[in-house]
């Protein structure tokens, strides 16, 4: 079982950090980096996302930066080894509220295939080797994974409010951090989190970046244990009320839309599905069906035939692998209705299908399996901020 550590903390002096964090590089637009960078010279996005028009200096200009901040007094570390805890509060796409609650602490990274720390879909890949280079230039994790633990009580372990810290209002969603660093309170949170499986929700990609320097670290150290043996990590408890998951929907490229179709038929009916609108997802859960879109905009229900996916994982992108499997196409993934058929009547994709999301009960049913789901399965949901803890590395 992996290792969930306590760190001393380093975080913005200033408890008012409305102007100091951002969301995840790897959602930031041209446009999001220049409105943040505005906000204030401390935008974490300053050491955060370095950009290529900065030149080949960029990952030690960042390093320079956080130094520097850390010498005035901008930010500064815990003066003890800590966790804290970070809640998300808003009202999901349901309507229903929701309160979320994880801990920020240093997670154990294990060996591809050791357990432990697990994925739960196949990842992408990504031959930017931008995160390795930031975290070699800096020696710091300065962004969270966020990982599911399938141990058993981790909410109620959390409910008790620690240090508050800050909390700031985003997009609808409430960010509250709290502090942890009483030692018994700490004890218990590292051992619970111990004694169960932690499943990488959000973040595989950075989480291998960790492993590699890992490696590099042992490497040039002769293997002694450092604190680039654990990564930054938000873990909260893999349970319903804790978790908000939503589609990642699919466009197809480099195939006719009439070849697409065909493939699809082998595997579903189609009937009339009228406008994709926000009461479609609903719809295609009340339906049990996918639908896909087409270039003018207008959509179809895909009901599965029977018999079609037996053996198969019952899950829409697991479906649509094995329906085009025979099909030469390229796919690529997006978030949100109107961003799909944008997508699709524009001339950027020829086709889409729109799937449901994966329940709860399906990720942790694949994480005890030992299985994977397709890329892009799931997507949770708000995004974790950057800045609110950064992880020395050193």
């Amino acid at each position: 079982m992996p290792r969930f550590t306590p760190f001393p903390a380093l975080r913005y002096s200033d408890r008012t950090i409305d102007d100091l964090i951002a969301p995840p590089y790897d959602v930031l637009s041209t446009d999001d980096l220049d409105e943040l960078g505005a906000r204030s010279r401390f935008n974490i996005t300053h050491v955060d996302v370095p950009r290529e028009e900065q030149g080949p200096s960029r990952y030690d200009d960042a390093a320079t930066v956080l130094n520097q901040w850390i010498d005035a007094g901008v930010m500064q570390y815990d003066d003890t080894a800590t966790f804290t805890i970070y809640r998300m509060r808003f009202i999901d796409s349901t309507g229903a509220e929701r309160d979320i609650a994880g801990v920020l602490g240093g997670l154990e990274v294990v060996d591809q295939g050791a357990g432990g720390v697990l994925p739960h879909e196949r990842v992408t890949p990504k031959a930017s080797t931008d995160r390795l280079d930031l975290t070699r230039a800096t020696q710091a994790n300065l962004s969270p994974v966020w990982g599911l633990s399938l141990a058993s009580g981790l909410t109620d372990l959390l409910a008790e409010p620690g240090e508050p810290i800050s909390a700031v209002t985003v997009d609808g969603v409430e960010h509250v951090v709290e502090r942890v660093s009483d030692p018994a309170r700490v004890e218990a949170i590292a051992a619970l989190i111990a004694t169960d499986d932690v499943l990488i929700a959000d973040g595989h990609h950075r989480y291998g970046i960790s492993r590699t320097y890992r490696d590099e670290v042992r490497a040039a150290n002769g293997d002694q244990a450092s604190p680039a043996d654990e990564t930054l990590a938000f873990v909260n408890e893999l349970v319903a009320d804790q978790l908000s998951v939503e589609a990642i929907h699919r466009l197809y490229h480099d195939v006719t839309f009439e070849d697409l179709t065909t493939a699809l038929d082998a595997a579903f009916e189609r009937s009339d599905a009228g406008r994709p609108d926000a009461d479609t997802l609903s719809a295609m859960d009340a339906r049990a069906a996918l639908c896909l879109v087409g270039p003018d905009g207008s959509a179809q229900w895909l009901t599965p035939r029977p018999g079609a996916f037996d053996g198969v994982r019952s899950l829409d992108g697991a479906w649509l692998e094995h329906a085009l499997a025979d099909l030469d196409h390229r796919v690529t993934y997006q978030h949100g209705v109107d961003h799909v058929v944008g997508a699709v009547t524009s001339g950027a994709a020829v086709g889409a299908v729109l799937i449901r999301p994966v329940s709860v009960a399906e990720i942790e049913r694949t994480a005890r399996e030992g299985a994977l789901m397709p890329p892009k399965s799931t997507f949770f949901t708000p995004k974790l901020r950057t800045g609110l803890v950064i992880r020395s590395l050193v």
